[in-house]
């Protein structure tokens, strides 16, 4: 199978991504891969495989490489006599943050006809966005912990106990995240925040919460990777999620009751179906007095959360043929004819 690649992107996680798809060389080994990288300037390149590495990006030595043209039917390369295209059967988005985790690699790869892995459009949106993922959960009679919204314009106060904890609504990877204790580190937390995003979400922080996170898809049949207790420290910053995303081994199943672990996966499979078909996601959950709390939805995991499934690769070409299609519409210009035909200039 061969699988194109497809990372970098505008984004405050443009770097992780490309760790993510480094990683991939050694996560899908029985795969051939094709690299395509976005800059941040939105151009798109063909990467050689053999020759990826950080120094690549980091040096600007990528644009040595082939640049590519986004058509009908996938990418292409431009030459003397005339185009290319690139030789592969689905892409997997690998772009995290905006660009990819926000909508608009779906909606360019759903426009121009290109199969590919992620989240389609509405998922995007709604996943995206931390506000609109409580909606969501809401609507899918899933809890999720209390929250307030504040904008960047808006009176910097709130109602909730502290301590709470301080999130951008439109990042990952604890970017921009801060545990905010007492009410006098309150004006600096959301500064650091209002960095990054003009909305933010505060929630309660809960000293000794359970942390659980579920990966997954449906190929067809529900392919649900291991229940994982995340690491446990106050909370992950980015550094160490920055290392985090080059994982390629398999790490242990949480030590949990059978019915918590039923739960989490129903949970999971609620959020998930049907709207995110075509994608593998990981959904980060919480676990207080026994109730199941959805914290977060992750479009697009770090390394796509390879370390929880036992067969990730043949996962990955199993879902490649259980990609969502979108209807064919043929537009045969009857109405248009009708008023022609109504007014004598048929």
């Amino acid at each position: 199978m061969n699988i194109a690649i497809l990372f970098g992107g505008s984004s405050y996680e443009h770097e992780i991504s490309i760790v993510s798809a480094i990683t991939m060389k050694k996560v899908l080994k029985k795969s051939t891969l094709t690299y395509i990288f976005v800059d941040a300037d939105r151009e798109f390149y063909l990467i050689d495989t053999a020759k990826i590495n950080s120094k690549l990006f980091s040096s600007g030595d990528y644009k040595k490489s082939k640049p590519l043209i986004l058509k009908k039917g996938g990418f292409f390369t431009e030459g003397m006599f005339g185009s290319k295209k690139v030789d592969f059967d689905v892409v997997l988005n690998l772009i995290h943050g905006r660009d990819g985790e926000d909508g608009k690699a779906a909606s360019l790869l759903t426009f121009f006809s290109v199969p590919f892995i992620s989240p389609r459009l509405e998922a995007s949106a709604l996943s995206y966005n931390k506000l609109y993922t409580k909606f969501l959960a809401e609507s899918l009679g899933v809890k999720t912990l209390a929250y307030e919204h504040l904008s960047k314009n808006s009176e910097r106060k709130i109602m909730m106990d502290y301590p709470v904890i301080i999130k951008p609504v439109r990042l990952g990877s604890s970017i921009g995240v801060s545990i905010v204790k007492n009410e006098n580190e309150l004006d600096y937390a959301l500064d650091v925040a209002f960095e990054f995003d003009n909305d933010v979400i505060v929630e309660p922080f809960i000293d000794g919460v359970k942390e659980y996170n579920q990966a997954g898809c449906h190929t067809g049949n529900w392919e649900l990777s291991i229940v994982e207790e995340p690491q446990k420290e106050e909370f992950l910053d980015f550094e160490k999620k920055y290392m985090d995303f080059s994982r390629d081994s398999q790490v242990l199943s949480a030590d949990i009751t059978e019915e918590l672990k039923t739960g989490i996966q129903h949970t999971f499979k609620t959020i998930y179906d049907p709207l995110f078909r075509g994608s593998i996601i990981r959904c980060d959950f919480f676990v207080v007095n026994d109730e199941i709390f959805l914290n977060e939805i992750n479009p697009i995991p770090g390394s796509m959360a390879n370390y929880l499934f036992p067969d990730f690769e043949g996962m990955v070409e199993r879902l490649s043929k259980a990609l969502p299609k979108e209807k064919t519409i043929h537009v045969d210009y009857t109405y248009i004819h009708s008023i022609q035909s109504a007014k004598g200039k048929a």
